[in-house]
């Protein structure tokens, strides 16, 4: 196929006419890749020869050459003797996706826990980051990574947890998040030959899900007021146990300190492991962060933690402060998993800890949060009186609880068909949910949006119509 000459320039010069003269021959490779891969030059399309496409441009031959040869290696072009250059058969991007994109329904207000305010990440900060942290890589840390972390970011979250959470974090292990690190630990248990572990009911369903798929399956036990019920734990085979104890998910409460040395004191008896994630025990408002259960034993608490709820979960960093007994296995484990976490976003991080961004960043994202849980609460309080507020003195969502009676899934539900996200508390619980509520995260949402969803379930029960 030879393609009309006189149109083929017409096709291009539009977008070289924009780019300044030093630029042209990036702006021919971009203006030809777009239309390639829109189907404005379909396969096979026989282009003009370096000459006179120079000659029709009014650009240097060896501008044109250079931009042939790139799309030629980038595969959108080929080059034969004899028969010049021609749109290759199969151009990058022709071919249907193997699978249909995943379809993510737009809720009015979602309300769904556990994402933090992802339009105030630090997109400038970042990258500054990014970039003083890939000058500050040798040329060997970018090869294969050591599978338990780049050493500077190891050094930095070791100072930084040490004075923020007091946790000794002398064998700290690089992971892609929580779940990662819930994938590999469960995994060595599981080898060491335990079968078994007990998490909090309610809990997140994501967690269950991910233990009981490298072979260990969860035993429920109840959360109160003051946390896990220690004196529900099993006695038999079981010789570990998962817990949120600075800010159980989703019900809010912290783990008292009679009952983390009784926690600590089951594991020490049994030879087992209290896996603690820590979660959102860094966005505490009313009161001084809440202290970890693995300053209690080292040797016996394996402490987990991430970026996802400080950051945005897309960065996929997390950290494992691992038992020395069970070191080595967890960063054979890592290394037989993916060789261990990019360097380039671990240097990133290291430089944010280093310069105190990733504090000022936390210190902003306080203040935003408390804001907006603050309105929250107060919607809640003049829309819904007889309702009651759960887990508000830290993290990113509350629990509502509703009037008793009431049926949280069909809640949900009816939320649902007015656009709001609202998950209902049951759909946590392992067993009997402890009440009929809803979990409800705000960070995501600015005051007048969450007044607004207030408003729609206040609306749900009042019978009034959709705003």
């Amino acid at each position: 196929m030879t393609a009309d000459w006189s149109a083929f320039r017409e096709l291009l010069v539009p977008d070289l006419a924009q780019a300044p003269r030093g630029r042209r021959g990036k702006a021919l490779e971009s203006a030809l890749r777009a239309a390639i891969r829109e189907g404005r030059l379909p396969t096979g399309t026989r282009l003009p020869s370096s000459r006179d496409l120079a000659g029709q441009l009014g650009m240097a031959r060896g501008t044109v050459t250079a931009s042939y040869a790139q799309l030629t290696a980038e595969g959108y072009l080929r080059t034969r003797q004899g028969s010049g250059t021609t749109v290759a058969a199969a151009p990058v991007g022709s071919a249907a996706p193997a699978r249909a994109p995943v379809e993510v329904r737009r809720w009015r207000y979602d309300l769904r826990p556990g994402v933090p305010a992802l339009s105030a990440f630090p997109r400038a900060e970042w990258q500054a980051a990014s970039r003083a942290g890939l000058a500050a890589l040798s040329d060997d840390e970018l090869g294969y990574p050591d599978p338990a972390g780049l050493p500077a970011l190891r050094l930095e979250l070791a100072a930084y947890l040490g004075r923020v959470r007091a946790v000794d974090a002398a064998d700290v292990l690089i992971t892609h998040g929580v779940a990662e690190s819930q994938s590999l630990i469960a995994a060595v248990l599981r080898k060491a030959g335990h079968r078994t572990i007990a998490v909090e009911d309610p809990t997140h369903p994501g967690a269950v899900e991910m233990l009981a798929a490298h072979g260990l399956r969860p035993i429920p036990v109840p959360v109160d007021d003051a946390g896990l019920r220690v004196d529900r734990l099993p006695r038999g085979g079981c010789r570990a146990v998962l817990v949120t104890s600075a800010h159980q998910f989703p019900l809010g409460v912290v783990l008292s300190p009679q009952r983390r040395r009784a926690l600590v004191a089951w594991a020490q008896e049994r030879d087992g492991y209290v896996l603690e994630d820590d979660y959102d025990a860094e966005h505490r408002y009313d009161r001084p962060a809440v202290g970890t259960t693995q300053v209690l034993d080292r040797d016996r608490v394996v402490y987990l933690g991430s970026v996802s709820k400080v950051l945005a979960p897309a960065i996929r960093l997390g950290w494992m402060v691992v038992p020395a007994a069970l070191r080595d296995q967890a960063v054979d484990r890592k290394r037989l998993s993916d060789l261990g976490c990019s360097p380039l976003p671990q240097a990133a991080l290291a430089h944010l800890l280093r310069t105190g961004g990733y504090d000022r960043h936390l210190r902003r994202s306080r203040l935003l949060y408390r804001r907006r849980r603050d309105a929250l609460v107060a919607a809640v309080a003049a829309e819904l009186p007889g309702w009651q507020a759960h887990g508000v003195a830290a993290g990113l969502h509350l629990v509502l609880r509703l009037p008793d009676g009431s049926d949280d899934t069909v809640v949900q539900n009816a939320l649902a068909e007015r656009g709001v996200n609202a998950p209902a508390l049951s759909g946590y619980s392992l067993t009997e949910p402890p009440f009929p509520g809803l979990v409800v995260g705000y960070a995501s949402l600015s005051p007048d949006r969450l007044r607004a969803a207030v408003s729609e379930i206040a609306a749900v029960f009042s019978g009034r119509p959709s705003r």
